[in-house]
């Protein structure tokens, strides 16, 4: 799919990807050592751009071909952290090594629709992680309107909700 605005995939500088998220939180540093041990990604080290007081104005991890850039929090700025989708090899295993790290655990592994299963976290820092793992073979799970299980929609509501107060 081509389009008029978004610069075409192979000319994006440094195989990068199109659209890249940037989230402001309090401890940039410490969500950036989550993320690398979490995932297993190196921090781009030669982005880390350090204020004189410590704090992180920009600092960045690769995942894939996305590059995820993260922020403190400066005096004024208000907390934006975000909402990641990541595909990974298992599911399970991410979240145990997230929960280790301090995460919650939103939603178990669930088998989900297009031969998927998703799982879900919350880190620290009040990002929500969409995990989605590959599952040939698994048949699609049954709507919650035709009898199915609400947990794929319940556990996000509920922790969406928690975060409003």
């Amino acid at each position: 799919m081509n389009s008029e605005m978004l610069l075409p995939q192979q000319l994006v500088p440094d195989a990068a990807a199109v659209l890249n998220p940037f989230v402001i939180v309090d401890d940039a540093a410490g969500l950036v050592t989550f993320v690398s041990e979490v995932f297993d990604v190196p921090e781009t080290v030669e982005a880390r751009t350090p204020m004189p007081d410590g704090k992180l104005i920009h600092a960045q991890l690769r995942l894939g071909s996305v590059d995820l850039m993260i922020a403190d929090r400066l005096d004024g700025w208000p907390l934006r952290p975000g909402l990641l989708q990541v595909w990974v090899r298992d599911v399970a295993t991410v979240l145990k090594r997230a929960n280790n790290h301090g995460a919650t655990t939103v939603t178990e592994p669930t088998p989900f629709y297009g031969e998927s299963t998703l799982g879900r976290m919350l880190d620290p820092w009040q990002n929500i992680w969409w995990l989605w793992a590959p599952a040939p073979g698994q048949p699609d799970p049954v709507p919650h309107w035709d009898g199915g299980s609400d947990v794929i929609f319940g556990t996000l509501d509920n922790t969406l909700r928690s975060l409003t107060s």
